[in-house]
C-alpha cells in the first residue's frame, strides 16, 4: 500500500500537536470550577448592565422623536375656524 506525501510529513512526531495534561485535586478543581462560574456570574452582571442602558437610551431617542413628530403634526395641522 502506498502512503501520500501528506500522510508520510503528518506521520512524524516532531510535527504533531503537543498535548498538556495538568492533574489537580478534587479540591483544586471545584475552586477552578467555582471562579469560573464566578467569572461567568459578572459576565452576565455586566453584559446586563449594558443592555440596559443601551435600551434606555435607544427609548430615550425614540421619546424625542415621538414628541418631535408630534409637535410637526400640530404645527402642520390646519387651523379649526371658529363658527361664528
Amino acid at each position: 500500500m502506498y502512503s501520500s506525501l501528506f500522510d508520510a510529513v503528518f506521520a512524524d512526531s516532531f510535527l504533531s500537536p503537543v498535548r498538556t495534561v495538568y492533574v489537580v485535586s478534587d479540591s483544586q478543581l471545584e475552586e477552578i470550577k467555582r471562579s469560573q462560574r464566578e467569572e461567568e456570574l459578572e459576565n452576565i452582571k455586566t453584559s446586563r448592565k449594558r443592555l440596559e442602558e443601551s435600551y434606555q437610551a435607544r427609548v430615550k431617542v425614540l421619546d424625542d422623536r415621538e414628541h418631535e413628530l408630534q409637535e410637526d403634526i400640530k404645527s402642520l395641522a390646519p387651523a379649526k375656524k371658529e363658527k361664528e
